[in-house]
């Protein structure tokens, strides 16, 4: 009877665990997509702020050419997004078939 207790204690752990990092790895894919797209266009401060405002701390900030990617970390997970301002060659906005190039 103890084992069986033993055993569904560290399967609720575990599932917690899982649970966790899932929804780190979530809000540092949402932190790095808003703190992308807020550093092409204000600079690093808007990006350390916008991933800051998302949970998330800024650990690196590159601008190359018209690029700006950023990675952030939350909890236990990182994340990594890039973005150009708009009026540039590309953009972060998505493109639908029919929108005009």
């Amino acid at each position: 009877m103890a084992a069986v207790l033993v055993v569904a204690m560290l399967a609720v752990l575990l599932v917690a665990r899982v649970g966790r990092l899932t929804a780190d790895r979530a809000r540092a894919r949402t932190a790095a997509d808003a703190a992308a797209l807020a550093g092409a266009l204000g600079g690093r401060p808007a990006a350390e702020r916008l991933a800051a405002d998302n949970g998330a701390a800024l650990e690196q900030f590159t601008v190359v050419g018209d690029d700006t990617e950023v990675t952030v970390r939350t909890g236990d997970a990182r994340a990594t997004a890039r973005a150009r301002p708009r009026g540039s060659v590309a953009t972060a906005s998505p493109r639908t078939p029919d929108s005009p190039p």
